[in-house]
């Protein structure tokens, strides 16, 4: 049974909710990656994640500025989360009922990597003929 620790991404890039949407994107760029993690601002404070449809129903369709913008204005905050050691088969199952292609995955409220659909389907492909 694959576990979510199996196919997880562990490079994760963070940014500051105080960042502003260019800076974010720029990060995107710059990384070659669709999300970010948003920093918590405390210890008992949530992570977040800012991803490119954030970005798109902010800044495309509701004729934002991505000068004026902040991170905390678009991203999703609190996320959903699963730990390391979950069965994969959930973690899909938490994706469907959501519907959302990420899921950080946690250990004692501390980020060790995340989760994107893609590589749930990749490791679902790899048991296949």
């Amino acid at each position: 049974m694959k576990l979510v620790k199996d196919v997880m991404v562990t490079d994760i890039i963070r940014i500051s909710p105080f960042a502003t949407i260019r800076e974010a994107l720029s990060l995107m760029k710059r990384h070659n990656v669709k999300s970010l993690v948003v920093e918590r601002q405390n210890e008992h404070d949530a992570w977040g994640l800012i991803t490119y449809t954030n970005i798109l129903k902010s800044v495309i369709s509701e004729d934002g500025d991505i000068d004026l913008l902040n991170v905390y204005d678009v991203c999703a905050k609190p996320v959903i989360s699963v730990g390391e050691n979950l069965a994969l088969k959930y973690a899909a199952r938490l994706m469907t009922e959501y519907r959302v292609k990420r899921l950080l995955v946690l250990c004692d409220n501390d980020i060790s990597g995340f989760v994107v659909m893609d590589d749930i389907m990749q490791a679902l492909l790899e048991t296949v003929d």
